[in-house]
């Protein structure tokens, strides 16, 4: 109960979070996947840095057959978190997409506009999911992501991302990845790893964009996600106002695991939450040779500068020796264009 209350306790705060700040990002609203090589340069948007020469001796050990640090094919798993850590987290999209469909079904149903939990974010009332607790948080997330069939879900997340722009600009959320990871996706499958994206975010709506965007294909998503039940008589799968299994901090390791079934050598994640030191861990029990990566959010120029208050994740990540991405310095450039 309390891992259901505390995704509906993030979705709802980030209903009303501030969205003065917004990345600096290009005017070009498509984009397509980076090349792998760019001039003979797997990672052209890094900084030729000690963690980018890192990254490549790394694949190039576990890669090479003969060498006593070779990782069979099968067994290159490599996992990355999604907000923060492929694309920025401010805006949070999952934010977005929640406001698309409080919009979309006030727009089917204007009545649904003087009704609760609608009235309340649509005015971004703050005190009516305060005092209503539990039972309004779980009233609004009922009212916005179940209830109906998967195929239908499905459809609305297309619907959602085929219109969504960054608040106060006019760019497509394409523009919020970050080009140096989408390099390294493609430098890490080109040399036989196994790309998965483990998020916090809902595995639905990740899934929605996760071949188009980071050429990661919807089976190789794992996320949050809410029960299911299958109806029979409509031949459907619907979704149910209950959380299944949240994807964060301890439940990666569970949710790899579950979907993946081995370890991953290679793992990354952010700092700003703490949610990916687990999965950083698992990873780092692996019997074959492992690589951590950690995002710092440390660019306020071209990104964000953000910390957590008690910095266990940059804490972690010297003491079991991850290696941490300065983006101020490791990332020639920051956004896709």
């Amino acid at each position: 109960m309390k891992k259901r209350i505390f995704i509906l306790s993030f979705v709802v705060l980030s209903l009303f979070s501030c969205k003065k700040s917004e990345p600096a990002t290009s005017t070009t609203t498509e984009s397509k996947q980076t090349e792998t090589i760019v001039n003979g340069d797997p990672l052209p948007s890094w900084n030729d840095t000690a963690l980018k020469k890192g990254i490549i001796a790394y694949v190039e050990k576990v890669t090479k057959e003969g060498s006593p640090d070779f990782i069979p094919q099968k067994n290159r798993i490599a996992t990355f978190d999604n907000d923060g850590t492929l694309w920025a987290e401010k805006p949070l999209v999952q934010e977005l997409f929640a406001f698309y469909r409080v919009k979309k079904m006030v727009e089917a149903n204007p009545a649904l506009a003087q009704k609760q939990p609608f009235k309340a974010v649509l005015e971004k009332d703050k005190s009516y999911f305060a005092k209503g607790g539990d039972k309004a948080l779980i009233e609004l997330v009922a009212a916005t992501h179940t209830g109906m069939s998967e195929d239908e879900f499905e459809t609305s997340v297309a619907e959602f991302f085929k219109v969504a722009k960054i608040p106060g600009k006019e760019t497509a959320l394409k523009s919020i990845r970050y080009q140096p990871q989408l390099e390294l996706l493609n430098y890490l499958r080109a040399n036989g790893f196994k790309t998965f994206i483990v998020t916090g975010g809902t595995i639905e709506v990740v899934r929605g964009i996760s071949e188009d965007f980071y050429g990661i294909p919807k089976e190789q998503v794992v996320g949050t996600s809410f029960k299911y039940k299958y109806d029979p008589d409509k031949n459907v799968v619907l979704r149910e106002p209950a959380l299944d299994l949240f994807n964060d901090k301890e439940g990666k390791p569970v949710s790899i695991q579950l979907h993946i079934g081995q370890r991953p050598v290679f793992a990354c994640g952010n700092e700003g939450g703490a949610g990916d030191l687990a999965m950083l861990k698992y990873s780092q029990g692996s019997k074959y040779p492992s690589f951590q990566m950690l995002v710092n959010h440390n660019d306020s120029i071209r990104e964000f500068n953000y910390q957590e208050k008690d910095n266990l994740s940059l804490n972690t990540a010297a003491k079991n020796k991850y290696h941490v991405i300065n983006m101020k310095e490791d990332w020639k450039k920051v956004f896709a264009d």
